[in-house]
């Protein structure tokens, strides 16, 4: 038996059983290193090989990672508590959610024929009239679109893809800061997150060649309405990018559009260029409805068979009832001209709030999207600020992996006449905090 690790067995169920336990009890925590495997084998007087079938198991059920030369350590946990945003105090004007203006989103109506639901649809998952209707909906910005499908959102899509490309302890490289559910997403899949700096034309080609050099076998990226920064690729910036990614052909290249037709901004995708693995994927609950769980995604052959394979073993089809109300908004004159009339409107209250911050010398960024991303020295005196003055922003602690500190506020129904407000409450609490330090 290995003392300094409490772990036990004589075979490699047995091992694997007993590393378990150890970490459900808490006595092995996360990063917690593992005996290497000729010394645990001489430790337990087993082979090496059973030793190495042991943490194999491990590895695969995302208990366990492995390092390189650091060694095989236990898995982080995934950051769901501390990512979380608190609850929001009552009597604030809440900037924290990042929800669409509920007046900016039509009426949902269910589809007046209901499917009978007498059979499997297995064998037809997609509606053809809604593949077309995306199809022509992702082709005018340049998207291939021979291959399409459809999910339960972006974060079933991209959860369901990684899981089937990748295994616990590769890669991923990720937006620094970025979305936080997909943080803790790729966390709790036991894969490793390489952070890739943003700016306001998105990724930053230097900081995605240090990931693909760092053995990264996924990007997930947003072209447009990077959350939390706001960055939108420039025809510039998608180039470069392009040319970074050209010698890693067997990358997955996933490019979240989750905003699209209300970002602000136009569509430079990458997957038009050059990926020989990709997916491109929209939803559209930030312009249709929080409630309209579906997801669109254009890919390339493997990874819609790929994708499409482990679907077909789990859920089977995104719910008919839910693509005939998808098709119904998407395809509707009047609901268009409210998408069209609510960009318009994100558009402005960003801008605004941005002049504003800018005429009082206040950095920020949010070059597309319904977010606005402020740097500051010290998140908690920010938030703690504002909430004094009757304002509640999200701390950026929770988007954030090594980048620097800031907030995020949300302008989805920040009218420009509160910007004004905002801004100058704004700039009392920096200058409060700024004389706690000392200037």
């Amino acid at each position: 038996m290995a003392i300094q690790y409490g772990i036990s067995g004589t075979t490699a169920k047995g091992i694997a059983a007993s590393v378990e336990q150890g970490v459900t009890e808490g006595s092995l925590g996360p990063g917690a290193a593992l005996p290497p495997v000729r010394r645990l084998a001489d430790e337990l007087g087993v082979s090496p090989g059973t030793v190495a079938t042991a943490y194999k198991e491990l590895r695969g059920r995302g208990i366990v990672v492995t390092r390189g030369r650091g060694g095989t350590v236990v898995a982080p946990e995934p950051a769901v508590a501390s990512r979380r945003p608190p609850k929001v105090p009552e009597g604030l004007r809440d900037l924290s959610g990042g929800h669409p203006d509920h007046a900016l989103l039509p009426a949902l109506v269910p589809p007046s024929r209901l499917s009978p639901g007498a059979r499997s649809h297995r064998s037809t998952p997609r509606l053809e009239r809604l593949e077309d209707a995306v199809r022509d909906w992702l082709l005018p910005d340049g998207v291939p679109v021979e291959h399409v499908t459809f999910a339960h959102g972006a974060l079933d899509l991209i959860g369901r893809l990684l899981s089937v490309e990748l295994r616990p302890g590769d890669a991923v490289a990720m937006e620094d800061p970025g979305y936080h559910h997909l943080l803790d997403l790729v966390t709790a899949l036991g894969l490793r997150i390489v952070p890739v700096a943003v700016d306001d034309e998105g990724v930053r080609p230097d900081a995605l060649g240090a990931a693909l050099r760092a053995g990264v076998r996924a990007l997930v990226c947003s072209p447009r309405a990077q959350n939390p920064y706001g960055g939108c690729f420039s025809a510039v910036r998608r180039d470069a990018l392009v040319d970074v990614l050209r010698d890693e052909p067997e990358v997955l290249v996933v490019e979240n559009d989750h905003a699209s037709e209300v970002a602000g901004a136009p569509l430079h995708t990458l997957t038009a260029r050059g990926p020989a693995r990709w997916v491109h994927v929209r939803t559209v609950s930030k312009f249709l409805g929080t409630d309209l769980r579906w997801a669109a995604a254009a890919c390339d052959a493997t990874t819609l068979a790929r994708h499409d394979g482990r679907l077909l073993l789990t859920s089977g089809w995104v719910s008919h009832l839910l693509q005939e109300t998808v098709y119904g908004l998407l395809t509707d004159d009047g609901t268009r001209a409210l998408v069209t009339r609510a960009g318009e409107a994100y558009a402005l209250r960003r801008s605004a709030l941005l002049q504003e911050f800018g005429e009082r010398g206040i950095e920020a960024h949010g070059a597309s999207g319904m977010n606005v991303w402020v740097p500051v020295r010290d998140e908690s005196a920010v938030v703690n600020g504002l909430r004094s003055h009757g304002w509640w922003v999200a701390s950026g602690a929770r988007f954030r992996l090594s980048a620097g500190p800031g907030v995020r506020i949300s302008v989805a129904d920040l009218e420009p006449a509160d910007a004004v407000r905002l801004a100058s409450d704004f700039a009392v609490v920096l200058g409060e905090s700024e004389a706690t330090y000392g200037g």
